[in-house]
C-alpha cells in the first residue's frame, strides 16, 4: 500500500474530527467565561429577555472572545499541533485587507439603509449620538467578529478544508455559522438562511487567501454599521444605535424585528456581494495563478 495516500487519509480524518471535538470544549470554555462576565455585570444568565447597556453586552462579548481564544488555543497546540498564527494571520496585506473589509460592510448597509428608507419601509424616529456608547458598540463588534471568523472560519472552515473539497467545507461551515446563532430572538428559517449565505460570503475569501483579515473587517463593519450607526436590529438583537429607526410592518423586505438580516433586499445584496468577491480575486497564487471559480467547480 502507498504510505502517502496513507497519510493522506489519516490528515483527512484529523480535519473533520478536531471540528466535533472541539464541540465540548468551546460550549465549556465560552460558557464559563460567560457566566463570569454576567456574574460580575449582576446579570442573571437564565433570564432569557435580559436587557444589557452597551457597557454590558461588550463585556459580554469579551468574555466570549476570551474563551473562545483559549478553546481553540488548546485545540491548536495539542490537537492540530501548529502555531495559533496559523488560523488565518499572516501579516501580508493586513491594512489593505481591513480597508477593503470596513468599506464594503460601510457600503451594503448604507446602500440598504437609504433603500428602506426611501421606499418607507423603515423611518427615523431619532438621533441619538452617545460618545461612550459609540465606543462600546464599537469594541463589542469588533470582539465578536474576532471571535466568530476565529472559530468558524479560522478553525473549522480550515479543518473542513483537510477533509474535503473546498465547496463541501464551506457548504458545512456555514451551516455552523447559522447554528452558531439559533439562540438569538426572533429566529425564523428565513434567518437560518439568511446567516447561511452571510458565512458562505465571509468563508470565500478565506479560502481563496488563507487569511482572517478581510472576513474580520467585513464581519465587524457589517455589524457597527448596522446596528450602532444605522439602528436595525443584529440578528434579532436590538443595541445602542446613533439613528433609531422603527417600522410600521414587518415585510421581508425590512426584515421585521431580525433586523436587516432578515429581509429580502439582504439576501439580494449578499449574493451580489458573493459574485463580486470572487470576481475580485479573479486569480490568486504567487508560483501559479488559478481561477477562482475552478477552486469551487474542478475542486
Amino acid at each position: 500500500m502507498d504510505v502517502s495516500l496513507v497519510k493522506k487519509d489519516i490528515n483527512q480524518n484529523e480535519g473533520w474530527r478536531n471540528v466535533l471535538l472541539l464541540i465540548f470544549p468551546y460550549l465549556f470554555i465560552v460558557g464559563i467565561f460567560q457566566w463570569i462576565a454576567y456574574y460580575n455585570l449582576g446579570l442573571d444568565i437564565s433570564y432569557e429577555n435580559i436587557h444589557m447597556t452597551p457597557f454590558q453586552f461588550m463585556i459580554v462579548a469579551f468574555g466570549s472572545l476570551v474563551g473562545t481564544m483559549i478553546a481553540i488555543g488548546i485545540m491548536m497546540k495539542y490537537m492540530d499541533q501548529k502555531p495559533f498564527y496559523t488560523l488565518g494571520f499572516k501579516r501580508r496585506h493586513i491594512v489593505k485587507d481591513t480597508i477593503k473589509g470596513i468599506f464594503l460592510g460601510f457600503t451594503i448597509m448604507l446602500l440598504g439603509f437609504s433603500i428602506l428608507y426611501f421606499t418607507k419601509q423603515i423611518q427615523i424616529q431619532k438621533l441619538d449620538f452617545n460618545l461612550n456608547f459609540l465606543l462600546q458598540g464599537f469594541l463589542l463588534f469588533v470582539f465578536v467578529a474576532i471571535a466568530e471568523e476565529v472559530l468558524v472560519r479560522g478553525y473549522i472552515l480550515k479543518n473542513l478544508l483537510a477533509s474535503f473539497n473546498n465547496l463541501t467545507a464551506l457548504l458545512i461551515s456555514a451551516v455552523f455559522f447559522s447554528i452558531l446563532h439559533l439562540g438569538n430572538p426572533h429566529m425564523s428559517f428565513f434567518s437560518f438562511i439568511q446567516l447561511f449565505v452571510a458565512g458562505i460570503l465571509l468563508g470565500i475569501p478565506y479560502i481563496i487567501t488563507r487569511k482572517l483579515w478581510f472576513s474580520i473587517a467585513l464581519h465587524f463593519s457589517w455589524n457597527f454599521f448596522q446596528g450602532t450607526i444605522f439602528g436595525f436590529s443584529v440578528s434579532g438583537i436590538q443595541h445602542y444605535s446613533i439613528i433609531e429607526t422603527k417600522f410600521h410592518t414587518a415585510t421581508i423586505w425590512n426584515g421585521g424585528d431580525f433586523g436587516f438580516e432578515g429581509s429580502l433586499l439582504c439576501l439580494l445584496f449578499q449574493t451580489i456581494v458573493i459574485i463580486f468577491v470572487l470576481l475580485k480575486f479573479d486569480k490568486i497564487g504567487e508560483s501559479k495563478r488559478t481561477r477562482v471559480f475552478d477552486l469551487f467547480i474542478k475542486n
